[in-house]
């Protein structure tokens, strides 16, 4: 059924460096998967990370080594299954490799959907929205470079929503500067902060209350993945939204986040979920503890964006929007139509499958050998 597995490394440079607490970047490396099947089927998976292993316990070699090696040979041996019955198949041999198995779950939902001429949003329970709103990351760490690039991005409609990184300088330090850019851009921009699970429950205390005061509206991950207890005594004391991040791994840590009150808001992201159908899962936990959401991201080029948008597109509740403007980070194009960013959202294409287009030439010229 499958006739070849094949995964590249996609190196790009980002249009400015883009500091986080956990690592700078200056290039992104997309690792994309290529499914083809024997009745002439294409699908195509993204499973990016940041920073190599300064995020994650996956890194784009990891990805690349552990599909070659034992991902590719176990889909090979499998014939007469469907999507839902490959994926469990998977899961059953391969512990771990989130990131891995979501790319691998993408290309076959892009294949079936193209199969059935439906976009991948319809296998996932259905769209209830064609276009999710984006918001955009001001993170080169300088107060009058990110007012001057929130400005720009407000003129041309593009976004009206902005995250700040910060977690890598002293508590004051990173309020003063968010407080700065909050008070230059006005009362009807909202400002959310991600600290990148880089303070202690103390700073934490500190920062909230201060960023609380001044008008900011969410914070993303302040603690440790593993501290769900400070992430819970945080949410209790603060009216501000508390997001969870990157101590969201999936279904099972949404329960567990969820039923300790834990977080205010839930970041999904398909890639830590381990794919789109286990982002849903965690979608909907959220739904029924009345916790909201927000689309989150790895920082994908258009692939995994728009595998991302599919499913945030079927979220009855999406009230803090999404993050999905990696590919606008990106120097280079890697569709034949790029995806179209109008109106401070993000359009969902309507053709079957993810609905795009990549252009294997550049994807060849870009590739790491």
């Amino acid at each position: 059924m499958y006739k070849s597995i094949e995964t590249l490394l996609v190196e790009i440079p980002t249009i400015r460096p883009h500091k986080m607490a956990v690592a700078t970047m200056q290039t992104q490396t997309l690792v994309l998967v290529k499914i083809s099947t024997e009745d002439g089927f294409v699908g195509w998976g993204e499973a990016t990370t940041i920073g190599g292993l300064g995020y994650g316990d996956e890194s784009p070699e990891s990805i690349k080594t552990n599909i070659d090696t034992y991902f590719a040979p176990l889909l090979k041996s499998l014939t007469g299954l469907n999507v839902a019955q490959t994926v469990q198949t998977l899961k059953k041999h391969i512990n771990g490799n989130r990131f891995a198995k979501c790319a691998i779950q993408t290309a076959l939902l892009d294949i079936q959907a193209q199969r059935l001429n439906i976009p991948v949003s319809e296998l996932l329970g259905g769209r209830l929205r064609d276009s999710v709103p984006v918001l955009w990351v001001l993170a080169s760490g300088d107060t009058d470079k990110d007012i001057a690039e929130a400005k720009k991005m407000i003129e041309a409609k593009r976004h009206n929503i902005f995250k700040l990184k910060i977690g890598s300088r002293a508590v004051e330090a990173d309020v003063e500067h968010v407080l700065a850019i909050k008070k230059a851009l006005g009362k009807d921009i909202s400002i959310r902060v991600d600290v990148n699970r880089a303070w202690s429950e103390l700073q934490a205390v500190k920062g909230i209350q201060l960023l609380q005061d001044g008008g900011v509206d969410l914070i993303e991950q302040p603690c440790a993945i593993d501290n769900i207890d400070a992430m819970q005594r945080l949410t209790r004391k603060f009216d501000i939204a508390i997001m969870a991040d990157e101590s969201l791994m999936g279904p099972q840590s949404a329960y567990q986040l969820a039923k300790c009150n834990a977080a205010s808001v839930f970041a999904v992201k398909v890639a830590q979920s381990g794919g789109l159908m286990e982002g849903c899962v965690v979608g909907k936990i959220a739904q029924l503890a009345g916790i909201d959401l927000y689309g989150g991201t790895m920082l994908e080029g258009p692939v995994g964006t728009i595998a991302s948008a599919h499913v945030f597109s079927t979220f009855e509740n999406l009230a803090y929007g999404t993050e999905l403007f990696g590919p606008l980070l990106l120097t280079e194009q890697i569709l034949k139509t790029p995806l179209q960013y109008q109106n401070f959202q993000l359009a969902l294409p309507k053709g079957a499958g993810l609905g795009i287009e990549l252009d294997e030439d550049k994807i060849d010229n870009l590739r790491r050998h």
